[in-house]
Parts: structure tokens; sequence; C-alpha cells
């Protein structure tokens, strides 16, 4: 590690999105990156261009999990919890149980073990955890209640380690993006690239970027600053079903 680069941060979901755009972001302002995501090949690319790290990770397995963690060293200083995402639209009547379990482990399940892991070497670094979760985790939407469920649950573990962590040199920040323009969409329909592009139709979304750079400035506060909420849509959406489409935003 360069003088320069005297932090540590890991990045889950890093693959793609939000979770590149972030490794992105933070290797800009100083912190070597360490990598984690299913697709292995992509986050090597961008760790090679980062000078990062990049390491397997699904965090739906806790071998998985466990392994990743073992790459990270025993002082951590920041931990950005982005892994995640949807699966479908459908309403309870037709909700199918495998997509509300990967769901589960997904947002919640695998947040819980990458930070247990990783709450010894945070401690040591006097760290910082930022949890991605969404609006959805602050409102309800029909056909959303497989989604709208874990992402609440993960808004309250976020604000239960809060509590739990407090006297502890460690930070915790809550990032809840609206609409943004991803492969998040993509993912949610099965692959269905024309329906995905329509959620976004009629209006300018956020960027991956613009959420990254929301976590870059969280985590370049003061050591005695914690940031603890931050709820950012685009101008044209006020919540998660009220959405000025062709207005010019």
């Amino acid at each position: 590690m360069t003088a320069e680069r005297l932090k540590v941060a890991v990045v889950t979901g890093a693959s793609a999105g939000i979770g590149a755009a972030t490794a992105e972001a933070l290797a800009a302002v100083g912190y070597e990156v360490i990598l984690g995501a299913r697709r292995l090949e992509r986050i090597e690319a961008l760790a090679r261009r980062l000078g990062g790290r990049a390491f397997p990770l699904d965090v739906t397995d806790a071998a998985s999990v466990a392994q990743f963690c073992a790459h990270v060293p025993a002082k951590l200083h920041l931990l950005v919890n982005n892994a995640g995402g949807a699966l479908g639209l459908e309403p309870v009547a037709q909700a199918k149980d495998g997509d509300w379990e990967w769901m589960y482990q997904a947002n919640v399940v695998g947040l819980m073990r990458v930070t247990r892991a990783l709450l010894p070497a945070l401690e040591a670094g006097r760290g910082h955890i930022v949890n991605v979760t969404s609006i959805a985790g602050r409102e309800v939407y029909v056909g959303g209640a497989g989604y709208t469920a874990v992402k609440h649950a993960a808004v309250a573990v976020t604000r239960t380690l809060r509590l739990e962590l407090n006297g502890k040199p460690i930070r915790i920040t809550d990032v809840s993006p609206g609409m943004v323009e991803t492969e998040f969409s993509v993912v949610r329909f099965a692959g269905d690239q024309e329906r995905a592009a329509k959620v976004y139709q009629g209006l300018t979304p956020l960027t991956a970027a613009d959420i990254a750079d929301c976590i870059a400035w969280a985590a370049t506060r003061p050591a005695h600053v914690n940031v603890d909420e931050i709820v950012v849509k685009p101008v044209a959406q006020a919540s998660a079903t009220v959405v000025a489409r062709g207005a010019g935003l």
C-alpha cells in the first residue's frame, strides 16, 4: 500500500452498478479497495485498474463469505454492504418462494454475515459501515412485498447496529436510493431489457456514480461525524410510486 493509501475499504456487489462506481469513487479519494462479487472476472479487471484487490464473494453462501473475509486485513476502515437485489414484481398471491428466499439471503442475511465477520477489523480500524438499502426500506408498493420486506429489514438491521455499537469507534450510515438506472431492473425482470427500460422512461434517473458520490462523501467526513441516513432520489421522483414522467426532469 502506498503512503497515500492508508485506508482500506471493502465493497460487496462490486462487479457493476453502484458497487463498481463506489469502488471507483473510494479509490479516487485514497482508499485501497477490496472488491467482492460473484462475477470474478469483472472485479479483477476493476481491481487491476484501481490498484486494489478482488476475491469471489457470494453473500448468500456462508462459506464464500468466510473465505472472502479471510483476505481482509486486521484493520478495516470502511465496509460498503452493497450486494443485494430484487426478483420479480408479483403480488403476494402469486409470490414465488425461491425469489423471496433469495432476496432475504442476499439483502439481509448476507449483509449480516459480512458485517459480523468484519466487525473486529472495523473496530480495530475505527471504521465505518455503509449499508446501501433503498427507499423500498421506507415505503411499500403493489407487487413489491418481497423486496420492500427485505429492505425494511436491512434498514432495521442498520439502525439496530447503531444502538449495539454505540460507544465503539464505528460509524454507521444507511444510503437509501430511489430510481437508479443500473442492472437492477434487468435482474428484477429476469433479463427483460425492454421491460427494464420502461422503468426509467420519461425522466432522468440517478446514476450509479450519484450514489457512489454520496457514499464517498459520508465516508470522508471527520471521524467524529456520523451521517446516519441519506435518502436520495431523482428530481422527478417524489416516492416509490409517484413519478413525474414527461415533465422534462
